[in-house]
């Protein structure tokens, strides 16, 4: 059983995951974030791949993606530094991204690596899903790894259905139709979709994304979904800390307490 499926299983509500920029704030911070992501009591970690162009990212990402590439950050070197994390990372980690630098790399290289280090996901938010079923499918299913789909406020009830039957781990609920990092934090619009999602009755747990920044707003969020995800928040704790390890360490106790 993936990662992600024992995990809602055993918690199906108030799931944090959290989101950080692989090599940022230096080069060599991916397996030490990620130690304190699981440390903290979070339940799930989001491993975001570099790209100079991200799709859906507001300033803060956009600036640690931008700062992990000057490190010297790249796929190669992420799979090298993940090699050895279950060894004592034990939470399920999914690595999310632009498609183009898996397509650099090859997708079934990619996912054969994704599966000797002990990746159990992927959100690749402008992969399409046509061409998810007709090209990618088969061969995530080969390498155990699930795909995460995004859904936005503008999204049709018809493809919110198409994107619950043909997904599994979770849905991304994205909050709002802005960029993430957000600050405005959840609002009555953001709220009438949320209700208006759970209405559905879906068959994939969700999670919020976007705008979720502290413990009142994880709060908020995991009331009208299986929990929520924390990036720009987390990436701007630990961004300009002396000891980046201790800040992202107590931003999560402060979430949550």
């Amino acid at each position: 059983m993936n990662r992600l499926e024992q995990l809602f299983i055993a918690k199906p509500r108030e799931v944090l995951n959290i989101y950080y920029t692989a090599g940022f704030p230096k080069l060599e911070d991916t397996l030490p974030i990620l130690q304190v992501i699981q440390d903290s009591g979070a339940d799930l970690a989001e491993v975001g791949i570099p790209f100079s162009d991200p799709v859906v990212d507001g300033d803060t990402i956009q600036k640690a993606n931008h700062q992990a590439l000057l490190n010297g950050m790249n796929v190669g070197l992420l799979f090298d530094q993940l090699k050895n994390m279950r060894e004592t990372i034990n939470i399920p980690v999914i690595l999310m991204g632009d498609i183009n630098p898996v397509l650099q790399f090859g997708v079934e290289k990619f996912c054969e690596k994704c599966q000797q280090v002990g990746v159990d996901g992927l959100i690749l938010p402008n992969l399409p899903m046509d061409e998810y079923l007709q090209d990618f499918k088969s061969i995530f299913e080969k390498y155990g790894l699930f795909n995460i789909f995004l859904i936005t406020p503008q999204t049709s009830e018809e493809r919110i259905r198409k994107i619950d039957k043909n997904s599994n781990g979770f849905i991304y609920m994205v909050s709002s139709a802005s960029t993430t990092g957000s600050t405005q934090g959840v609002t009555k619009e953001m709220l009438d979709y949320f209700k208006r999602i759970n209405e559905l009755d879906l068959k994939n747990p969700r999670l919020i994304g976007f705008g979720i920044k502290d413990h009142e707003s994880f709060m908020q969020a995991s009331h009208y979904a299986n929990g929520a995800i924390i990036g720009s928040a987390f990436i701007r704790a630990i961004e300009d800390a002396d000891q980046p390890a201790a800040s992202g360490m107590k931003f999560l106790k402060e979430v949550i307490q």
